[in-house]
Formats: C-alpha cells, structure tokens, sequence
C-alpha cells in the first residue's frame, strides 16, 4: 500500500537538482558570454598606444585581464579599473556601462573623447555604486536618467556642455558628485537638494548663473560645498548655516552680494572658508570668528568694510588669514599676535591705520607677511621673523617710521623684502647687507642714512635692488656679493666718490640708475661690459671726462641718460650708428663739436642737447647747423703743410665715416624695372644687398634670401612684399624708419627698404628657428619660462623705453619665432592697417576685447594678448580650439574656471605636469596662471604692465615652496 502525504522520491529530488544545477550554469555561462562580449567590443573601439589591455584574450580568463576584477571571486565583472592608461577613443552604446553585475567602473585621466552614451544612466547600468569618468575630453550634455543606487559620480575636467539635468536630483543614494572643471550653464538645479546623502558636491568651473538653491538644509551630510569660478549670483543662503557637518565651503570667483550670513558661525566643524572675489558687503559676523576650526579664512577681493574684530584670537588653528582688497579700517587686531599656527597674514590694499602690533610673529609661525598699501605707523615689530621661516615682507606705501629692526637683519630665511615707501630712518646694519636668500630688495623712498661703502655687502642671491630716494652717502660698494643683479637703483641719495670699475663686471644687469648723487670722476668704460643693459641713467651727478665710445658697443642700451654732469669732449659719433639706442639727454654738460644726425640723435629734442655747446647737421633740427671752416690765410700755410699727414689721416677716417653714414641714407637706384628708393638701418647690410637680391627674393617661394655673394657678409635676409603701394600714405615709411631703429635681442629686425612707384619691400633679418605655434606641444617647462620671459622681455622694451611706446597690436603664437637658442623673437606689426595682415588682426581671438570694439590699440591690448600666449603656454590649448566655441565663451572664460588647486594636473599641458619631468614646479605653474588671468582681466585699467609682467615672472620662476592655497597678491 503507497504511503500518503506530498514526499518527493530521492530520484525526484535529485533529478530537480541536477535540472537547477544545469539552469544556473546554463545562465552563468550566457552572462558570461556576454560580458567578454562587451569587453572585447570596447577593447577594439579604442586605442591602446601603452597595450594596457593586451592579455584581453582567450589565453587567460576574462576575471585576469588587466584591470578586471571579478565578483566575490565568481565569473561576472565587479569592478573594470583603467584609470591613467593613457587609452583613448569614443564610448558607444551598449558598452561597459551595461556589464551586468558591474559595481565600480574607472576610465578617468585618460583621452576619451566625444559624447557620453545617452543610455549610460539607464536600468540595464543599476548595479553601478562607483563611476568616475573624470579627466577625459568628453564632450555634449549630461545624460538623463538616474541610477538611484550609484554612491560616487565623477565627471569632471571634461568638455561637457549643457545644463545639469534636473533627474540628478533621482541619485537618491550619491554620497560623491563632482561636475567641476566643464561648461555648463543654467542654474543649478533645485532638485540636488534632494540627494539628502551627499557629503562632497563640487560644480566649481563651470559657467554656471543664478542664485545658490534653497532647500540645502536638506542636506545634512554635506561636507565639501565647492561652487566656485562660476557667475552665481543673489545672496548665500542663510540655511547653509544649518549643515553642522560642513568642513569646506567654497564659493569664490562668483558674483554673490549683500553681506556673510552669521549663520554660517554655526558651521562648527568648518576648517576652510573661502569667500573670495565675490561682491559681498559689510563686516565680518562676529560669529565667523567663533569657528575655532577654520585652518583658512580667505575673504579677500570684495567690498567688506568695518574693523576687524580682536575675536580672532578664538581661531587658534588658522594657519592662513587673507584679508586684502577690501576696505577694512581701525587697527591690525593684537589678538592676531595670540595665533600659534598662522602661517600667512595678508591684509594689504586696505585702509588699516595704527600700528603694527608690537608681538606680531612671536609666537606665531609666519612665512608671508603683507600690510602693503594701508595707513599704518609706527615702527616695524622686533619679532617678525621670529619663526625662523619668514620669506616674504612686503610693508610698502604705509607710513611706517624709526629703523629697520636688528632682528629682522638677521632673518635668513627672508627671500623677498619690500619696505618702500614709508618713513624708515637709521642705517642698514651689517647683518642686513648680508641675507642669504634675498633675491628682491627694496628699500626706496624713506628718510634712511650712512655710509653702505664701509660695509661688506654679500647678498649672493640678489637680483633686484633699490636704495633710490634715500639719505645714504659716502662712496658706492665696490660690490654687492652677488653677479645676478638685474636691476640697480641707487638714485636719489648723497653718494660721492667715483663710479667703481667693478660694476662693470655685473653681465646680467638691465637697468642701472645713479642719478641724483655726488659721484665724480670719468664713466669707467667698463661699464660697456655691461652687455645686457637697457636703461643707463647716470644725470644729476658731477661726472667729468668723456662719453665712453664704448657704450656704442652696447647691443640693447635704448635709454641713456647723461644729463647735468661735467661731461667735456665731443659725443661719440659711433652712438649715433646704435641701433637699439632710442631716448638719449646729455644736456647741461660741457659737450662741444658736432651731434651725431643720426640714429637717436636725428631730430633729438633740443632739451636733451641744451646747455652745451653743440652743432648739429642739416637733419638735427634742435641745433644749429656747425658753421664751415673758413679759408686759412697765407700765413698759416707753413703751419697747416706740418700737419698734413694728420690731415690726411682725418680725411681718410672721415670718408670711411662719412661712407658708412651715406650707406644708412636714402638711395635711389635705377635698374632695368624703374627707379628704386633703397634704405637700409645697417651698414653693413647695405654693403651686401642689392635691389636686385630684393626684387629675386619676392618672387622665391618663401621669400628667403642669401645677400651679395662675393661680399665677406654673406647673410640670409627675408622680403615681404607690400600690397596696393599707391594706397601707402607717406607717412607710413617715417614710422616704418623708426621700427628700423629698434634693436632688441627679442625682436625680429627691420633692415631695410625697397620701394618704387609700382612695387614696395620691407627687408628683415632671418631668423632660423620655427614659429611658437608650431612647436609650443613640444617644449619642455624649460624652455616655456625663457620663452615667457623673452616675450615678456620684448613688451617691456617697447613699452617702457621706446618714446612714444610701439604697441604689437596681435599678440600670438604666429607673431613669434623660436630661434635655435629657444628665444623667442617678436615679429612687430606694421604701421596703420595697411596690409590684409593688419585688416584681419582686429577680428583675432588674441586681441583684447575693447580693441575689437573700439579699433584703438593700446599697451593693455598688448598686454591681454601676452596673457593668453601664457595661457596657451601652461595649458597647450589655443583660443581657436574647437572646445571654446558658442558653449565656451572664450579660452580666459575657461582658464579662470579651470584655475584651482584641486584640478591643477587636469588643465595643465600633460607635457609640463608637475611629475612628469623634473623641472616642473607645481607653484611656479600656478603663479604663472595666476599673472596671467591678471593679464587678461576684462578691465584694461586691472591689467599689469609690461614692467610689473616681467618681475612677476621672475619672482614666479624663482618660487619653490609656497603653500599650494595662496593667491598672488597684486604686491608681488
């Protein structure tokens, strides 16, 4: 009889089993299937230079592929790594984001490139916790969709463009979103703040507009607000006051106002604090002051006013303090002297008075301090580099009083001091004559005394020195201990004694000033060793002897200034063949004979010749012409025949001078196609090309030429050719004569002219070398700086010694040419809007904006084009690239996004990343984009110029630790 009841036999039970058993690998093995499936598919739609992915075949399991990681040891991808593999390509749809089982997905910091698959956030992705598809070149929006189980999404320093889809507020589960470092617009979203599980949200560098959302009190697990480098605007909002877990709240580079909430005093665990360059009003809440967290507080660049509060001294960790650029008054706070960790203190450009605490520095940990351009007074504190590690002071423009403190002269770890301008008194000590490190001094402008000749100066750092407009006497230093100095001023003070030999000896020196003193004695030729100086200023003294005919030899000299000495003689003719010589005043001196008419002594202003008793030819209007030499009597014939000889020696010196003056002045040449007008700015050019080498270079392709060849000057020379000659005013070829007197080691020279009634040529040196453009991918960090600095070297030249100033009017890539000894030299631009070059100019991304507008060109057009070249330099990007289009407003619009701490290695050329070669500076890169967001600022007036450019380029390439959070200061 059958048992009862629902019992199964064994054989029943077995055979569901095995029939489970089948089912399941039979699923697995499909899954399986298409897993490998997906990754092959991916592996043969991209490029893989580095075979990252070479063991991605048959020959090994799918779970040992590199980068593959296969969950909980079974066969299903878990986790698919690839980040920095150097792969590169377009993701399509149906790819690694469908693996089914796929957790963690990482294919950042590499070269993807195109738009980001549409269904990327679809059903078929809800096993995804982690995807970061950071540092590509992804382009095109953001898809929509959500995966409401994803914890972490990283799409940033990418090129995506759009709006932040409103479904990002579906992510439910996102404890990590970062969309910074691309171009999106539109507000953002009301609805992130329905992500009550976010802790770090970062939408900074973007171009992203309105009001930061309501509704973030919602969202109490926010730690990391970063929104900076956008165009937010409205008040920050009360309620982030209420996010108690908040450690880092940044929002600077918008354009918030109205005042800082005191909520935000209630933010208890907040250790950064950064508000800058925004419009904010108002004082600081006396609440922010009782976060004793805060590491760094950075309010600086707004509108904030009032005085600041002694409850500073409840931040007992702040390490760094910026306050510069608003319009705070009353005293520096001594409680500030009560912070132990403050690192830096930067309240310059404000309206401080008082005095500077007495015990600032004791007991603090200062390496940067910097009160410039305040109201204060008083003495400076005895305890400021107290640390031991004080490297920059910079006090200008206050009213500060008494001498500098002795401690402060034996500060040794000081690199850069600025005390001009202030009401400092007493002597330089012996200590201070000998800092180790100090690279920038200046001392101008104050009421200090004694004899520094007395005093063993031994400074082997130093490059920049000024002792101008002081009360210093007694004879110069024979040296200051160092062979790098670039600029010397020492004008204005009571020094006596001749001029020391030595100084001649200082071969990097560029401006030297003794103006204003008691020297005496002869100018040491030695000075003409001086092969790199640009401005000689040696008037006001009581100098006798003669000009040294050795400044003639002097490759760069454009400004000599010799007036009010005793100078005698005649002027050496040989200054009138300097090319590069441009202002030259030797009034008020004993000078006689006949001016040079040539060079920069043609049509010479008569106040720089006044005073002496000088001639001048037909061409130097500001003189009379020298009166000829009447015929001798017959008595004086028997005298003159003794001096024959010397006669004949003159005459035949005269010709060959008077032969090579005649080679510099207008020609005309008749040859089989007409007469020709030929001039040339270089004698011995005009010995070695002729019209015809000019007319046969113009029809050569590209327009290169070698010079006469049986002369011993056998040079190439290059010819372009003018358009429409008869529509050349007359008064192009008078500027263009001046352009021909310019020399400088960083221009592309003129060297003549050619012209006729039909056809016209200007005649230019050749320089071997490729233009920056085409070589700019290639270059080394190096060879980027001597690059940077001959251009910057070029402007300064042009604009600060040239009278009037030349401006460049197309500052780019295509106006420089890299010679074989990487230095750059600038390709000037023509006189008026001649040629189909200058037409176009005005419509070239590297021109200023309100000279696109208005037409006119000025030192700031030059100046904004300069700071994108350095742009182009840091990030190897240039305005025409495809990505700032109609979703980038400009290339400066996306550099000012892209410029933060946080993603340095994402817009810096991949070439010059810090890491990547072993003279890559991390500070030196951000410096130098920081000068040149400054370059490029919207406001030409906030431009810097050319002078203030190339010291804050020397001070940049000379950084070599810095705190990775600071801002330059504009004191720099």
């Amino acid at each position: 009889m059958a048992k009862t009841g629902a019992q199964a036999s064994p054989v029943v039970v077995f055979s569901m089993f095995m029939l489970f058993i089948v089912l399941f690998f039979s699923f697995v093995v499909s899954d399986n299937g298409k897993e490998v499936e997906i990754l092959l598919s991916f592996k043969s739609s991209i490029y893989d230079p580095s075979g990252f992915l070479s063991n991605w075949d048959s020959s090994a399991t799918f779970c040992q592929w590199h980068g593959v990681t296969c969950y909980n040891n079974l066969s299903h991808v878990d986790k698919l790594d690839l980040s920095a593999k150097n792969l590169t390509g377009k993701l399509v749809s149906s790819s690694i984001f469908h693996l089914p089982f796929i957790q963690t997905l990482n294919i950042s910091n590499n070269q993807f490139y195109g738009e980001i698959p549409e269904d990327m956030f679809s059903s078929s992705s809800s096993s995804l916790r982690f995807l970061n598809l950071s540092n590509n070149n992804f382009t095109g929006q953001i898809p929509s969709g959500s995966i409401p189980g994803l914890e972490v999404l990283d799409l940033s320093n990418n090129m995506l463009s759009g709006k932040i889809p409103p479904e990002i507020g579906s992510f439910y589960s996102l404890k990590f979103l970062d969309l910074g470092g691309n171009v999106l617009v539109g507000e953002i979203p009301v609805s992130i703040t329905n992500i009550t599980s976010l802790q770090f949200l970062t939408l900074a560098s973007n171009q992203l507009v309105g009001p930061i959302p309501h509704g973030l009190s919602k969202m109490k697990s926010l730690e990391w607000i970063y929104v900076g480098y956008n165009n937010l605007s409205g008040q920050i909002p009360e309620e982030i006051g209420m996010l108690t877990s908040l450690n880092h709240l940044d929002l600077v580079y918008n354009n918030l106002t109205s005042e800082i909430p005191s909520s935000l005093g209630n933010l208890s665990d907040l250790q950064y604090l950064f508000l800058y360059q925004n419009k904010l009003t108002g004082s600081i809440p006396d609440s922010i002051f009782g976060l004793k967290k805060l590491v760094s507080l950075d309010l600086s660049d707004n509108s904030l006013s009032g005085e600041i509060s002694e409850l500073v001294i409840h931040l007992q960790n702040l390490e760094i303090l910026h306050l510069f650029g608003n319009i705070f008054t009353g005293k520096i706070p001594k409680a500030l002297t009560s912070l132990p960790r403050l690192q830096v203190l930067q309240l310059w450009s404000n309206r401080l008075s008082g005095e500077i605490p007495e015990s600032l520095g004791k007991n603090n940990n200062l390496t940067i301090l910097d009160l410039s351009t305040n109201n204060l007074t008083g003495r400076i504190p005895d305890g400021l580099c107290s640390s031991g590690r004080l490297f920059k002071l910079i006090l200008f423009s206050n009213s500060l009083e008494s001498a500098i403190p002795k401690n402060l002269s034996t500060c040794t770890s000081l690199q850069r001091v600025r005390l001009q301008n202030n009401r400092l008194s007493g002597e330089l000590s012996s200590e201070f004559t000998k800092l180790p490190l100090v690279y920038f001094l200046d001392v101008s402008n104050n009421d200090l005394s004694g004899n520094i000749g007395d005093q063993e100066w031994d400074i082997p750092a130093l490059e920049m020195l000024s002792l101008a407009g002081n009360r210093f006497s007694g004879r110069l230093p024979n040296s200051f201990g160092s062979q790098k100095i670039e600029d010397l001023d020492l004008s204005g003070n009571g020094f006596s004694g001749t001029i020391p030999r030595s100084f001649g000896s200082l071969t990097e020196l560029m401006q030297f000033s003794l103006s204003g003193n008691k020297l005496i004695g002869e100018i040491p030729k030695e000075l003409s060793s001086c092969k790199k100086l640009v401005s000689l200023d040696l008037s006001h003294n009581q100098l006798t002897g003669q000009i040294p005919s050795g400044f003639a030899e002097m490759p760069v000299l454009s400004q000599l200034d010799l007036s009010d000495n005793q100078l005698s003689g005649e002027v050496p003719p040989q200054l009138g063949k300097m090319e590069s010589l441009i202002q030259v005043n030797v009034s008020h001196n004993h000078l006689h004979g006949s001016l040079p008419s040539t060079g920069a002594f043609l049509a010479i202003n008569s106040s720089a010749v006044s005073g002496n008793d000088l001639c001048g030819g037909a061409e130097t209007s500001a003189l009379p012409p020298c009166k000829k030499v009447k015929n001798l009597n017959w008595w004086f014939y028997v005298a003159c025949s003794l001096v024959a000889l010397v006669l004949l020696a003159f005459a035949a010196f005269g010709f060959i001078f008077i032969r090579k003056r005649n080679n510099l002045e207008l020609k005309r040449v008749e040859n089989e196609d007409g007469i020709w007008e030929l001039q040339f700015f270089d004698s011995n050019v005009s010995k070695s090309v002729t019209v015809d080498d000019i007319t046969l270079s113009a029809k050569q392709v590209n327009g290169i030429c070698r010079g006469n060849k049986s002369s011993a000057n056998d040079f190439q020379f290059v010819v372009k050719e003018m358009n429409d000659v008869n529509s050349i005013p007359s008064s192009f070829w008078s500027e263009i004569k001046q352009l021909g007197k310019l020399q400088h080691p960083n221009l592309v020279n003129l060297i003549g002219t050619c012209r006729s009634d039909k056809n016209a040529y200007l005649v230019y040196e050749y320089i071997k070398g490729k233009l920056l453009s085409e070589i700019l991918h290639e270059l080394t960090w190096e060879r980027r700086r001597q690059i940077a600095m001959g251009i910057a070297k070029a402007l300064k030249f042009l604009h600060s010694y040239c009278s009037p100033s030349i401006i460049v009017g197309d500052m780019s890539p295509e106006r420089v040419i890299v010679d074989g000894k990487d230095e750059p030299r600038l390709r000037l631009r023509l006189p008026g809007l001649l040629s189909t070059e200058n037409k176009a100019f005005i419509s070239s991304e590297y021109v200023a904006p309100e000279t696109r507008e208005s037409k006119d060109m000025s030192e700031k057009s030059d100046i904004y084009g300069f700071g994108l070249i350095l742009i182009e330099l840091l990030t190897g990007k240039s305005p025409a690239d495809a990505e700032f289009g109609d979703q980038h407003q400009s290339m400066v619009e996306w550099a000012r996004y892209c410029y933060s701490d946080c993603h340095l290695d994402m817009w810096v050329d991949p070439m010059i990343r810090p890491g990547h070669a072993s003279d890559v500076n991390h500070n030196q890169i951000v410096e130098t984009l920081n000068l040149a967001l400054h370059c490029t600022a919207g406001d030409p007036t906030a431009r810097p110029s050319a002078t203030d450019v190339s010291k804050t380029l020397q001070s940049a390439f000379r950084i070599t630790s810095c705190v990775s959070t600071l801002k330059l200061s504009s004191s720099v």
